[in-house]
């Protein structure tokens, strides 16, 4: 159920995105193309007659029809602003600076989030909803609020996840990814270090200290012959890639997943 009561504050105040940057937008947003996968659920699971564009990585819910506009990194811009968007939501990590710059000197509102933690995550998705969308709070982030914010456990031991192999990439600090692992109990043996993603050597993942090993399915797509027989000393586990790394809906259901 989704509670659509217009309460918005956002019309006649200038608006502006999680990085400061003004948003023109004068009232809420009603033809919107996603470039963020995640977001691009939420706005199918609440709003989907105003969503109206998506990348090719938006994969979930299964039967979204709308149309695409290549990837995160590559989007079609002329093909975007073909579907006369009033907003284009985006993300820091996820898209470009520049493609998010053409389309304002194209003239089209940009929202760009900025998503590092999991609180962070919660606040921007309720400012989107409540200034860009005038929506009340749907009743999945009011579900995530509520399993999320909680005390942080006890650490239960050290963990890694891997989102490439050949050079391995690993999940590494000041990211949401490791945000979520902190709040399930689990210290991120990368968490410190001046790279988000850093680059790591097999052994410096499969090694005495660390207690387990998390293989996403993306963007790398770690299957049962595709990642474990790499690990001799360490214990992996095959985990839905968008429960770690999927903030929006998802949230609930890695809280639930993932908490065991």
């Amino acid at each position: 159920m989704t509670r659509t009561n217009h309460h918005h504050t956002s019309v006649g105040r200038p608006l502006a995105d999680d990085l400061g940057h003004p948003v023109p937008l004068t009232a809420p947003a009603r033809r919107i193309v996603s470039l963020v996968p995640s977001i691009t659920e939420a706005l199918a699971t609440d709003v989907p007659d105003r969503l109206v564009g998506a990348t090719d990585w938006c994969t979930h819910p299964a039967d979204l029809d709308v149309t695409r506009v290549r990837g995160t990194k590559n989007p079609d811009l002329a093909a975007l602003r073909a579907l006369e968007p009033d907003l284009v939501v985006a993300n820091k990590e996820e898209n470009r600076e520049l493609d998010v710059r053409r389309l304002r000197d194209a003239g089209v509102a940009v929202w760009v989030t900025d998503i590092e933690t999991v609180p962070q995550a919660l606040d921007s998705l309720d400012r989107l909803y409540d200034e860009a969308l005038g929506l009340a709070r749907p009743t999945w982030l009011e579900a995530a609020r509520s399993r999320w914010s909680g005390p942080v456990p006890e650490a239960r031991g050290r963990a890694v996840v891997p989102v490439w192999r050949d050079p391995w990439l690993v999940v590494g600090p000041r990211t949401y990814t490791g945000d979520l692992l902190r709040r399930l109990g689990w210290v991120n043996a990368f968490d410190d270090g001046p790279d988000r993603y850093p680059t790591v050597p097999l052994g410096a993942i499969d090694r005495d200290d660390v207690d387990l090993v998390l293989l996403p399915d993306e963007p790398y797509v770690f299957t049962e012959d595709d990642g474990p027989e790499a690990f001799t000393k360490v214990p992996t586990r095959l985990v839905s890639g968008r429960l770690l790394t999927w903030y929006g809906p998802a949230m609930v259901e890695a809280h639930d997943t993932l908490a065991d």
